[in-house]
């Protein structure tokens, strides 16, 4: 009886190191997917922070919106864009994290203008 025991725990234990080696063969999966398509997902993440950032200025200098209520005017998809203002500045930024961020100001007589890319 006492070798049952035994036996059950060496399985439990070999079960866990199998499902341990599958979670870091899936994390290295998707790392190596994300840094394959590293481009790509730059460009859109620098296109979504830019529309973002110049439709929120619009909403909240031009229209005087709070900008929670500018965050109602995100598309779909953008949900990991965040969304910041300086009253100050008059301006907004939206960023994408750990990708990009951009900002655009609001210039009298020019509406919300985006800052220039840093390519």
């Amino acid at each position: 009886m006492a070798n049952r025991g035994a036996n059950s725990g060496a399985k439990r234990s070999l079960a866990a190191r199998v499902v341990l080696w599958l979670l870091v063969l899936a994390a290295i999966g998707v790392a190596a997917a994300v840094w394959a398509n590293r481009a790509p997902i730059e460009g859109y993440a620098k296109v979504g922070t830019s529309y973002a950032a110049r439709v929120a200025c619009s909403c909240r200098f031009v229209a005087g919106r709070s900008l929670e209520d500018c965050e109602k005017d995100k598309l779909g998809g953008m949900e990991l864009v965040s969304l910041s203002d300086d009253a100050d500045a008059r301006s907004v930024t939206a960023s994408f994290p750990l990708v990009t961020a951009n900002t655009a100001t609001y210039r009298e007589g020019y509406g919300c203008v985006l800052e220039e890319w840093d390519s």
